[in-house]
């Protein structure tokens, strides 16, 4: 079997046994592709060394891509070599030697409860539908610390009774609970009241929680960033701080903030690692040291 042929069963397998999702597959894709082009004058990826290896490592490094697209695509090949190792098409894994440079994780964006407060405000102050389905995707987002695909793949009858808990679909096809608390489940019920004017004419409605005009039939990602950097402007707050995934951050800080457990937090952000939820630890970092010079007995004066 070619080189192109272990690419196809590597691909199947990731998509059967291990449910990954279309665009993580499209990656990977991408990722090996982009190997076999360095290795094309190395033997390709059936007959690297792992010279060869180490040395299309370095390049990632010299070409001036971004540490979490190089990282990326280190992790691809090792996993696509090791898949190769199990079949027993090699012999030996040529990137298990290989060092890869450790790059330090960049800490996320965060808003304080006072900037989330006031961005709430300003986003249901725009006229009309247009603030209350704003106020509602904010709340949505910040009460239950979802991602932006998974806000807007919500379908209308997820919500239509008033629930207490979203179920969710989040990557690779993992459902998880969701929770909403008083103040989502308001601004759902406001904005339920304004749906019907997000229709496209002649259209009696639509499966989505979001509808649009657009030609997707449902709003889309892009112009939930723009309508919330619009909202943050309003609310005093610097643009280029304000995304959906800085709302599900702060979700994620504030319930470390308030003394939630992170494996709590790892269930709620659909993490299917802790060590991508203890980033949070170090966002939080001040306030936990407050808390243990505070709390602890040997913190404590007098």
């Amino acid at each position: 079997m070619s080189a192109a042929g272990w690419i196809d069963a590597f691909l199947e397998m990731m998509a059967v046994e291990r449910a990954a999702a279309r665009n993580t597959l499209t990656a990977y894709e991408k990722d090996l592709a982009d190997a076999r082009l360095f290795l094309a004058g190395r033997g390709d990826l059936d007959k690297a060394a792992a010279e060869d290896v180490e040395a299309y490592f370095q390049d990632l490094g010299e070409r001036g891509l971004s540490p979490a697209t190089a990282a990326r695509r280190r992790s691809a090949l090792r996993q696509f070599y090791r898949f190769v190792l199990g079949e027993g098409w090699r012999a030996d894994d040529p990137s298990r030697r290989v060092e890869a440079p450790k790059a330090g994780r960049p800490l996320p964006k965060i808003l304080s409860r006072d900037e989330m407060a006031r961005l709430i405000v300003a986003a249901g102050a725009r006229d009309g539908g247009q603030g209350l389905r704003l106020a509602c995707m904010v709340e949505l987002l910040y009460a239950s610390g979802l991602r932006i695909s998974e806000l807007l793949n919500l379908p209308l009858a997820a919500l239509a009774r008033d629930p207490a808990f979203l179920m969710v679909k989040g990557k690779g096809g993992k459902e998880r609970l969701a929770p909403l608390n008083d103040a989502a489940r308001a601004a759902v019920k406001a904005y339920l009241a304004a749906r019907p004017g997000f229709l496209s004419k002649g259209v009696k409605d639509s499966p989505w929680l979001f509808p649009s005009r657009g030609k997707g039939g449902r709003l889309t990602a892009r112009r939930v960033s723009q309508l919330l950097e619009e909202a943050a402007m309003a609310a005093g707050i610097d643009r280029e701080r304000v995304s959906p995934h800085v709302l599900r951050h702060a979700f994620a800080t504030h319930l470390l903030e308030g003394g939630a457990d992170l494996r709590v937090i790892q269930t709620l952000l659909g993490h299917a690692d802790i060590a991508t939820t203890q980033i949070y630890t170090h966002v939080a970092g001040d306030h936990l040291a407050q808390v243990v010079n505070t709390k602890h007995p040997l913190g404590r004066k007098g």
